[in-house]
Formats: C-alpha cells, sequence, structure tokens
C-alpha cells in the first residue's frame, strides 16, 4: 500500500495560454517546501499534482507543507494501486481504518477520467460502497451528510482512494505575480499583510525598522520569528533590517512631539522605496487598518504615501481587529507577536499625536531635518537577515 499526496490546483485553472507559467512556479514551490524531507516526485495531470516520496520520508510532515503552498485548493491523503477493481477493493478494505476511526457515516465519490476503465462512476460507487459496508460494520451510508466522503479516482496513469481532505491554501502561486517589500514590525497587523499579498502570488522582502538601544535583542529575534513563520508560506523570504535610530533621533531633537509618528512613518516610506529599487519590488505593503490608531487616518496615510512614487498595498485597510487576530491565529503568528518586546513604532511616541496633520504642518518640521542625508544613510546601513 503506498501512500501519496494529491494536491488539486485552485484558480490557476481558469488562466488561459499563460496556464503553464503558473503550473511551472506551484511545482517549484512545492519542491522547496519538502526540499529538507528528503526525495520526493512530482507530476501533474488533471489539475492535479501527484507527490510520492521516493524514501522514509515523513509523509505526515509533507502533508502540512503542501496545505501551506499557495495556489492549492485541496490536498489530499491518498493511497494508490493497479487500475482494477480487485486491487481498487482490496485497497479499500486496507486503507480507511483512520478515516473511519470516529466515523459514523460515509458516501463514495469517484471520478472516471480514463474512459477505458469497464466500469462507470456509478458502477464504481456502488462496488466500493458495498466493500466499505462489509468490512467496515462501524458506518453506514449516508449520501447528504456524510461523516467521511471516500473519494476513488481512476486516472489515465493509476488507480486512488482518499478520505482525509483537506483545505489548501489557494491564492495563486507564491512568485507568480511580481514581488514587494513588506514593512513588517512586531506586531500583529503586518505578517497578517505580507501573507495576504503572498497569496496573490507576491513573492516577498521584509523590512524591518529597528532603533538601537530602544529597541534590543529580543525585540529583533520576535521579527526574525515572524518572518520565519512566513517563509513556510514564503520559500524564498528575504529580511532586511534597517538602522532607525539616528533617524528618530533627528526627530525627537528637531520636531515638535504631536507629529513624530506621521514623521517617522513618512521617513520609513522614503527609506522603504530607496530599498524596493535596490531590491526590484513593484510595490509596498503596509499593515495599516483605517482608524486604528493616529498614524491610520485618512489625513495622516494621505501624508505617509505622498513622499513615495511606488505603489501602496494595504490589504488590512477596511478590516478590524478581530478579523486581523484571527488570520494571524490561522497561519501562526499571533502568538510570537503578542510577546513583549517593543519596536522602534512606540519609540518616542507622542502622548497627543495629531490625527488630521496637513502637508504645511509636516513639511515646516521636516525643513528642520537633513531628509536626504538620514534617508541616504540609513539604506546604507541596512543589513541582510539571514532566515
Amino acid at each position: 500500500m503506498e501512500q501519496m499526496i494529491l494536491a488539486k490546483c485552485g484558480e490557476i485553472v481558469l488562466k488561459g495560454l499563460n496556464r503553464s507559467q503558473f503550473d511551472q512556479r506551484l511545482m517549484k514551490n512545492i519542491k522547496l517546501s519538502l526540499q529538507e524531507l528528503g526525495e520526493f516526485s512530482l507530476q501533474m495531470a488533471q489539475s492535479t499534482v501527484y507527490i510520492r516520496a521516493l524514501g522514509a520520508e515523513d509523509m505526515d510532515e509533507a502533508f502540512e507543507r503542501v496545505k501551506r503552498v499557495f495556489g492549492l485548493a485541496a490536498v489530499c491523503k491518498a493511497y494508490t494501486c493497479e487500475k482494477n477493481m480487485e486491487a481498487i477493493s482490496a485497497l479499500a478494505k486496507e486503507c480507511l481504518y483512520e478515516a473511519f476511526a470516529d466515523a459514523k457515516t460515509f458516501k463514495v465519490e469517484a471520478k472516471r477520467s480514463d474512459k477505458r476503465f469497464p466500469l462507470q462512476s456509478p458502477e464504481i460507487c456502488k462496488e466500493i460502497g458495498g466493500v466499505i459496508l462489509s468490512h467496515y460494520p462501524n458506518v453506514k451510508v449516508d449520501v447528504h451528510h456524510p461523516d467521511v466522503t471516500v473519494t476513488v479516482e481512476v486516472r489515465d496513469f493509476g488507480a486512488y482512494i482518499h478520505a482525509v481532505r483537506e483545505q489548501g491554501a489557494g491564492g495563486m502561486p507564491y512568485g507568480s505575480n511580481g514581488h514587494a517589500g513588506l514593512l513588517l514590525s512586531g506586531g500583529i497587523d503586518s505578517p497578517v499583510a505580507g501573507y495576504m499579498i503572498a497569496k496573490r502570488g507576491v513573492s516577498l522582502t521584509g523590512i524591518h525598522f529597528q532603533s538601537p538601544p530602544y529597541t534590543g535583542e529580543r525585540a529583533k529575534q520576535k521579527v526574525v520569528s515572524l518572518a520565519e513563520i512566513l517563509k513556510g508560506y514564503c520559500p524564498d523570504l528575504r529580511l532586511l533590517a534597517v538602522h532607525f535610530t539616528e533617524v528618530q533621533e533627528a526627530i525627537r531633537d528637531h520636531c515638535k512631539e504631536e507629529y513624530f509618528t506621521v514623521i517617522m512613518r513618512r521617513f520609513m516610506m522614503r527609506v522603504a522605496n530607496e530599498l524596493s529599487k535596490k531590491w526590484h519590488c513593484g510595490a509596498l505593503i503596509t499593515g495599516e487598518s483605517l482608524g486604528q490608531v493616529a498614524s491610520q487616518t485618512m489625513d495622516a496615510l494621505r501624508l505617509t504615501d505622498s513622499v513615495t512614487d511606488s505603489l501602496i498595498l494595504r490589504p488590512l485597510i477596511g478590516m478590524d481587529k478581530e478579523e486581523i487576530v484571527r488570520i494571524s491565529r490561522k497561519i501562526g503568528t499571533f502568538e510570537t507577536s503578542i510577546q513583549p518586546y517593543e519596536d522602534c513604532c512606540t519609540v518616542f511616541t507622542p502622548k497627543h499625536p495629531k490625527t488630521k496633520p496637513t502637508l504645511k504642518e509636516i513639511a515646516f518640521e521636516e525643513a528642520k531635518l537633513d531628509i536626504e542625508g538620514l534617508v541616504a544613510r540609513a539604506v546604507e546601513q541596512t543589513e541582510r537577515i539571514e532566515l
């Protein structure tokens, strides 16, 4: 009895003449997700990727990793056998104990793409259903609301049975839709923003701002941990750390306190814009949600955007905190994000920030600073962190 994984393609099946580009990217990403586990063979046919282990690889871990690959609608734990009813019936007796452990009802579905197979789909369902009823006395048929759906697939190059089917990550294959820079803090929001844009096929470069000695090594390690979690979805994610202390101290020393946050955000966008050119990013991603804090009002966001010519993507802009937290729990970043190590966004936070700043006011304050020099030095001192 050979166990394997069937990964079902998602919305890329709607693509036209460029479909092969998305297929190739998807296959590459699945290989990357599994490369640490050992050797696997991958074959795509009829919008399904057939994944076989070539050794004694951990198939449970492989299954979990494939579930995180963007571009897949569903992932199935499957078993394969020769393409005849005797072999399929024998496999059904052998491979469904785990699926039926806590089940009371089932139904059988059949997909017969090999039209040379002598039985049609309803006949396959009927025969395998009878085998299950005679071999697993604890279950009965319920075609409307079954606890378990057993699927028999008869394809051109084999027969397969699966009863464990879980939702895939969805979206588009990672890296199939451009590259963007993610402003990655240690909070809850920005990792979720990165995940949501990566799900649309965009590869990521994380850009983190740190301000030693005001932010410590634990705060930095927290962001590294978040990036490593995201890397489970984004296989080639890189992380850049910007030394931002000089910028923040200059703002503190020369600008009015109520404008600190907006001016700081404008400098972040300036630096990120320069880094995005260096790393060939087509956009910048932020985790802002409209009205969540003073720097995320429409007036403040307009001023923040005005210093950059980059496309700004804000996937969380219309979401409330509960929705964002729910996604962060789903992708595994929440517990790391709530660790009590603050990043530079909380350094020199004003007691009464300006919620409706004007460009005239901000320009007057920024005129006190060496903008070009501060940005250039921050870019120059940026380091790449290995994940």
